[in-house]
């Protein structure tokens, strides 16, 4: 008994220790009279935007964007690329390979061997969209909304909230347009073709640089179970996201912090070193190496790729399991 009461008597003032510690508020007053605070301190706030020490870093991505674009049309040309007619697998090479990762449709089954066609230029780099804004701390869009508001590139909005217009004539964004028949890849030279890819990967590694940069100044956001961006300091109202299967509408969307990855997807493709067979198989799937699209397609161009993707690319590793001879 005299036990239990000193258990309780130390349980009370360990109880008695946090109440102490723990500070309640309460508001008496109608919360309506602080909506003309907020939306001063909001006024205020975009008076900071945009932050005019991100105008030389928007400018390097948009030319960087359009360097990417012209450049990776002009390599399409002369190495082929594969893409799967179920699910967004893409292989660059004029086969595909045997490795068995489709996830296939809805009500198909899954793991099973690619069904390749030709691919293009938005299989290697992935259209990102979101919705275009007057100003960024401009009301939420709300669902109705949806069709009043054009959709653009996320990246060209990106610049946009920073500071640079990528729709003016003295921005080098329109390069992005310009037909890559100047620079056919089926009549340049392997040294012409290197040169290209060179500059192409050099623009790549610009862009995702220089996003990552615009992305510590401005928000932006990303839905948690969709691929869905927003550029801005809060998400939009529209009910696209479909994120229960259950569900006979779309839902809202789930915001929560984008990165580079989400603005300009990677497309992490299976690549063939030079000690792989001349098609991949399934069976030594976990000898092969990995790297970004653009990134494997500058390297069969003869371009050498930075030391920090031969970790995923396997360089030196085996192409299979070895065969101890008795």
């Amino acid at each position: 008994m005299a036990l239990s009461k000193r258990l309780w008597r130390n349980v009370l003032g360990e109880v008695r220790g946090c109440v102490m510690h723990t500070r309640f508020y309460y508001w008496k007053g109608d919360l309506r009279k602080l909506r003309p605070m907020i939306l001063k301190r909001i006024e205020n706030r975009a008076k900071d935007y945009p932050v005019r020490g991100m105008f030389p870093v928007a400018q390097d991505v948009l030319k960087a964007r359009a360097v990417l674009f012209q450049g990776v049309s002009t390599l399409l040309k002369a190495f082929p690329i594969m893409a799967c007619k179920f699910c967004p697998e893409v292989y660059i090479g004029e086969k595909g390979h045997l490795i068995q990762t489709c996830c296939g449709y809805k009500r198909r089954s899954r793991n099973r061997v690619h069904e390749w066609i030709s691919g293009g230029l938005s299989d290697l780099l992935v259209p990102v969209e979101t919705f275009h804004l007057d100003t960024m701390f401009q009301d939420v869009i709300k669902h109705h909304q949806r069709f009043d508001f054009d959709r653009v590139p996320a990246v060209l909005e990106l610049c946009w909230q920073a500071g640079v217009d990528p729709y003016d004539n003295n921005t080098c964004w329109k390069f992005e347009s310009v037909s890559a028949g100047n620079e056919g890849g089926e009549t340049l030279s392997s040294h012409e073709l290197m040169l290209v890819a060179n500059r192409t990967l050099r623009a790549w590694e610009t862009l995702r640089t220089g996003i990552q940069k615009l992305l510590l100044v401005n928000p932006v956001k990303v839905c948690k179970y969709c691929s869905e961006v927003h550029v801005g300091p809060s998400g939009h109202k529209a009910r696209l996201c479909g994120v229960f299967k259950y569900e006979s509408w779309r839902g809202a969307h789930f915001w929560k912090k984008a990165e580079v990855d989400d603005l300009v997807p990677p497309k992490i493709v299976w690549r063939r070193r030079p000690q792989d067979p001349l098609v991949l198989v399934d069976a030594h799937r976990e000898f092969y190496g990995h790297a970004p699209a653009v990134v494997d397609l500058c390297a069969q161009a003869g371009v050498i790729v930075p030391v920090k993707y031969h970790c995923m690319m396997k360089v030196q590793g085996l192409s299979g399991p070895v065969r101890l001879e008795v």
